[in-house]
């Protein structure tokens, strides 16, 4: 199941299940859910009594706007660690980004006026379904509800200006997630999807979620040894090599340039960049 978040119009944002195959989209708000929060909580995709949209009368936003946390995991892939100049972690690197930084598929990144270093990485995140206190590694597929993409746009000078990382990270729009949720079920492996990402048709990160240092059993484990996980908490895993930081000379993102971030399984997120004015 794909869960989605859409709107018809500028009518509200609402719920529902994108089917790729007939390019149709399941409205669950008739079903009483007012957002995927709901649906995720819940712990079901309820789908009697909704009606089918098609796909292209509807907009697409962030699949999952109002998360309780997102956690973001730092050099989570051994290049990655080895290109930013930094030791491979032996404990999972761990920032936050915020909600108010969300935007979904087609939405702008916004450069901000006071950096000059804004930098792209993709990211496979997955998305907690049934929450916990102390979680065994081995119990982790219990405990996700499905997958999805982020693009973890960062701020490098002011990133690099603290020992602390989460201001860089959360200007507005510097999340761009979606285009939807994918569940569990459809995803046997996470741990060997192909993750890619492009500017303007331009490859410039290629890599495979098998790379990562840290995978799911052992984050939430981790993460769940601190602090109780919540259902929608989002994990965005970190990034594989090729970050615009980790080239020579840099590459940071311009305005007018289009990103796009793919995972096998989960499809793409695209994204253009401006300027903010």
């Amino acid at each position: 199941m794909k869960l989605i978040s859409f709107s018809i119009a500028n009518g509200p944002v609402r719920p529902g299940i994108l089917f790729d195959d007939t390019k149709t989209v399941l409205d669950l708000s008739p079903n009483g859910f007012k957002s995927t929060l709901e649906v995720i909580s819940s712990g079901t995709g309820n789908t009697l009594a909704t009606s089918r949209l098609s796909l292209e009368d509807v907009r697409l936003h962030a699949p999952l706007s109002n998360p309780p946390r997102i956690f973001a995991i730092g050099l989570n892939y051994r290049d990655h660690a080895k290109e930013s100049g930094m030791e491979i972690p032996t404990t999972p690197v761990v920032f936050f980004k915020l909600a108010t930084a969300i935007i979904g598929p087609g939405d702008p990144i916004v450069l901000p006026k006071n950096s000059t270093q804004p930098d792209y990485e993709a990211e496979f995140a997955f998305i907690i379904g049934k929450g916990g206190f102390r979680i065994p590694a081995s119990a982790w597929r219990d405990h996700v509800y499905g997958y999805t993409i982020v693009n973890d746009v960062s701020a490098r000078d002011v990133q690099f200006a603290t020992t602390q990382w989460s201001m860089s990270k959360n200007f507005p729009t510097f999340c761009p997630l979606g285009p939807a949720i994918v569940t569990a079920d459809e995803i046997p492996d996470p741990h060997n999807l192909q993750i890619s990402l492009s500017i303007d048709g331009e490859q410039l990160q290629n890599s495979n979620t098998r790379e990562l240092v840290f995978n799911i059993p052992a984050l939430i484990e981790y993460l769940s040894s601190i602090t109780p996980l919540l259902p929608g908490d989002i994990v965005s895993t970190g990034t594989p090599p090729g970050v615009g930081l980790g080239r020579n000379p840099k590459r940071w993102l311009k305005p007018g340039e289009t990103v796009t971030v793919t995972i096998e399984g989960l499809g793409s997120l695209t994204n253009p960049v401006v300027a903010e004015q």
